[in-house]
């Protein structure tokens, strides 16, 4: 596919000469350097450059080999690429760190489930090692990666754990399935009444099935106990150490609560934290709730007021409009679909806040210089928060706010028009968009979305034809964390199952590398407020740099989701090198993270 961004640059006697000079005023020399590699820098001019040089945790230069050799001292730490290619580490503009990793370590993994009986023989396993009585809680499942095609109900789970109460949760976060024993603790009954913006579901008779969506997981999840802080903490390094191996070096984690924040804390005080996090609040549905977190955020260290080099950022808070494409609860103005073609009559989803309410809240954030990340599937929940950004906006204009419409899947062509319009007056009204979706959760969006809604999924090329500019993210767990699968969906398009299709997305709003890797690096860095410290391999930015296998400029499209990061540097520490990399490292005065840059 033809670029449609501009035209590789690749450095040569401008660069070299600038490194040259730094050599002169160099003499103890740099402290690490890359060498013989394809660097790609992401530049404005997206250039191209052999080897990079880092001193004291920043690029100090990017250039020719030549002039990169000029600038090594007895102490520096040189690493021979042999023909790999760096870039800058990758961001996710969307992850949830703390609380997807507390589920990969303290919940049965049922992402790999292909039926019923897998995820219930997963359950069973777990069970097994459990007292009677004690929670058993598994992650992950999605019925569209079933064979029977169908919501995981209580009447299986009991054949799983019969003595113990159990809750999954669905890969999107948005529903899941407790069995009659955590029904039963939970109170819920044929009588049941649905909570406020959420939806108890029932079989033919009236009788809950099990399956709990939006406010009605809220309301059964309720019922766990909460988990100790030393599993939160385990939780957090879990992805963490993840994301180092995935050659990502920073990530924005939204919805977190005070018992996230604490854990971050501590492990950020320990130095544990080896990429940047920021992080967005939940606020809950009122405004007595914003009234309170706009105090509490008065006390933390801002997307403007921390200093340079901070791990952990409190970046503002995070607002739910609608619910889940998953779930078909997601806000629409057209029925919800089934089985791609079927209808779900007179299902048109719902918002999580009334409009009004939110409204009011958006301006409360607004008028305080606090950013703003809303959650919006549907077209007319996106419709809603588009409207009520530049309504506050105009009324209270805040440049730099950079208020985001988190995952903004089928925005209308008014909605995309409002986004360019925000972007270009008031820095505002981003999509932070999941290309991974038509992927992970592709059949189950392809089956409820329909053909007409499943064109308009994620309009990448529609955004780069209007001037709007995203950020990508994975939405993990609802998606794999590894960021390179983003780079291949945001092309691809094609689902994981191919039951509706291999691309029921259609190919018009794919685009090409150079704009995917811009999602994932100097783009998603603006939404983590990070422009000037990531997101780019430029002079005095942080040297957080990823090391691959291949070219993502070169390989042929298929091959971008098997990319393999071969090492992580974060702040000019090694802190991931793959075992059986062949780079050759002589060390020097290189500051490492942990065992993980043992070798040479």
């Amino acid at each position: 596919m033809k670029s449609l961004l501009p035209t590789l640059l690749l450095l040569s006697v401008a660069v070299s000469a600038g490194a040259g000079a730094d050599a002169a005023a160099a003499p103890r020399g740099v402290d690490l350097v890359l060498l013989n590699g394809h660097v790609l820098t992401v530049d404005a001019r997206d250039s191209v450059a052999q080897a990079l040089a880092v001193r004291d945790g920043r690029v100090f230069a990017v250039g020719s080999n030549r002039s990169i050799r000029a600038l090594i001292g007895p102490g520096t730490t040189v690493i021979d690429l042999r023909g790999r290619t760096a870039t800058p580490g990758l961001i996710d503009a969307h992850a949830h760190i703390s609380s997807g990793g507390l589920a990969a370590v303290t919940s049965v993994d049922l992402g790999g489930a292909r039926s019923i009986g897998e995820v219930v023989a997963l359950l069973a396993a777990r069970a097994k090692t459990l007292a009677p009585g004690a929670w058993l809680l598994g992650s992950g499942w999605d019925e569209g990666k079933l064979a029977e095609h169908r919501y995981v109900e209580a009447q299986d789970l009991d054949a799983a754990a019969p003595a113990n109460p159990v809750w999954i949760d669905h890969t999107t976060g948005h529903y899941g399935t407790a069995n009659s024993r955590a029904l039963a603790l939970a109170g819920i009954t044929a009588a049941s009444v649905d909570p406020p913006a959420g939806t108890i579901d029932r079989d033919a008779t009236g009788a809950p099935t099990g399956v709990m969506k939006e406010g009605a997981r809220d309301l059964m999840v309720s019922f766990i106990p909460e988990p100790s802080s030393a599993d939160r903490r385990a939780g957090i390094l879990a992805s963490v150490r993840l994301m180092n191996r995935e050659g990502m070096t920073a990530a924005k984690d939204p919805n977190i609560y005070p018992a996230d924040w604490d854990a971050y804390s501590s492990l950020a005080a320990e130095g544990l934290l080896t990429a940047h996090v920021c992080t967005l609040w939940n606020t809950g549905t009122t405004l007595v709730s914003a009234e309170a977190m706009i105090a509490r955020l008065a006390s933390l260290p801002g997307p403007r007021s921390h200093p340079a080099g901070a791990d952990l950022v409190s970046c503002g808070v995070k607002l739910f409009m609608d619910g889940s494409g998953g779930a078909r609860t997601a806000w629409v103005y057209d029925d919800w679909n089934r089985q791609s073609v079927s209808l779900d009559r007179g299902n048109h989803g719902y918002p999580l806040i009334e409009p009004d309410v939110y409204r009011a809240v958006v301006r409360l954030f607004n008028d305080a210089g606090i950013h703003i990340g809303t959650h919006a599937i549907g077209d007319r929940a996106i419709d809603w928060v588009v409207d009520s950004y530049a309504e506050a906006l105009t009324a209270h204009p805040g440049l730099g706010l950079r208020h985001s419409i988190i995952h903004a899947n089928i925005p209308t062509d008014g909605a995309i028009a409002t986004m360019a319009r925000l972007q270009r007056q008031f820095d505002a009204g981003y999509p932070e968009a999941q290309a991974p979706f038509s992927w992970w959760i592709g059949d189950t969006y392809a089956a409820n979305f329909g053909p007409a809604r499943a064109a308009r999924l994620n309009p990448f090329r529609t955004y780069l034809e209007r001037g709007v500019r995203w950020a990508g993210g994975s939405d993990y767990d609802v998606t794999p964390l590894p960021a390179r699968f983003g780079l291949w969906a945001s092309i691809a398009r094609e689902t994981l199952q191919g039951t509706w299709g291999r691309q029921p997305f259609g190919s018009r709003e794919s685009v090409d590398v150079h704009a995917a890797l811009r999602s994932y690096t100097v783009w998603a860095a603006r939404q983590l407020f990070i422009e000037d410290e990531a997101g780019s391999l430029e002079r005095g930015k942080s040297a957080d740099v990823a090391v691959w296998d291949r070219n993502p400029y070169t390989v042929p499209t298929a091959e971008l989701k098997d990319l393999q990061c071969e090492l992580t540097l974060y702040r000019g520490r090694i802190v991931h090198r793959a075992e059986h990399s062949a780079l050759r490292i002589r060390a020097g005065a290189v500051r490492a993270s942990g065992s993980a840059a043992s070798g040479t």
